[in-house]
């Protein structure tokens, strides 16, 4: 696999923050639109400065390196990048990672990076983070899955869209129909609020037993949006995907 070869072408104390992460809940409900959201909700109403944040790290359990992995000639984190980039929402799109060669491959193509620390437990955490050190106020953080390189922009600003009509949600998922075979496939979506006391509550039943991170979050009593999209995820978990993505991209004639 090449490392990396990008192509030439390319504060109000009244104020309270969603994070929203696409999430799959099982075959029952869906498969993730591959981003996630953070909403700022503040006093004198919703604000309009969204930021795009691409978590990447290098280590992975089933897939080292994923996010340099080539696709059709070019890191899948450039054309997870590139896709985001199109989204009318998007005020600017930058990535996260502690990984010196995804800084590097990244600065390549252009990208704007975030170096974050190791420590960071997931995407959402790293995300926070990145956030933090942007040190700048954004109303809307759209955390974007960096393994979903045909990711539709269209799902971004229509996700984004609808979580300003709906304050009341703790977090919100966009999700569409799903395989029963991809139902296990972990994305997690938390209020960034509640982030701060999530790690100190005890593991849940449903947690335990599926695990996934998010049914902690309802069984506590929170409340989940769900908002239906036409779109299939297809998410690069194994190095068997690369080819799928590929001959997908060749059939939609996505250079």
């Amino acid at each position: 696999m090449a490392i990396c070869a990008p192509s030439s072408s390319d504060s109000s104390s009244g104020s309270r923050a969603w994070v929203v992460h696409a999430a799959l809940l099982g075959a029952a409900i869906a498969a993730a639109a591959g981003a996630h959201f953070y909403l700022r909700r503040w006093s004198s109403g919703f604000r309009s400065r969204v930021i795009g944040i691409i978590p990447a790290r290098f280590a992975s359990s089933r897939f080292q390196g994923k996010p340099l992995a080539q696709i059709l000639g070019k890191p899948m984190i450039q054309r997870t990048w590139e896709r985001a980039k199109l989204a009318s929402t998007l005020e600017n799109v930058v990535v996260a990672t502690d990984d010196a060669k995804i800084a590097e491959c990244c600065r390549g193509f252009g990208a704007d990076v975030v170096m974050t620390s190791v420590g960071c437990r997931n995407g959402t955490e790293r995300c926070n983070e990145a956030l933090e050190k942007l040190g700048k106020n954004y109303d809307i953080v759209v955390n974007i899955q960096g393994d979903e390189p045909l990711i539709e922009p269209e799902i971004i600003d229509g996700i984004v869209k609808a979580l300003q009509g709906a304050p009341d949600a703790v977090f919100s998922t966009a999700v569409t129909s799903l395989k029963p075979e991809d139902g296990l496939d972990p994305n997690r979506s938390f209020d960034t609020k509640f982030l701060k006391i999530y790690p100190q509550l005890p593991p849940t039943p449903l947690q335990l037993e599926e695990d996934l991170e998010q049914l902690k979050v309802l069984e506590n009593g929170y409340k989940m949006k769900v908002i239906k999209v036409n779109h299939d995820a297809h998410g690069v978990d194994t190095p068997e995907d690369v080819a799928k993505i590929e001959a997908l991209m060749r059939e939609r004639n996505i250079a």
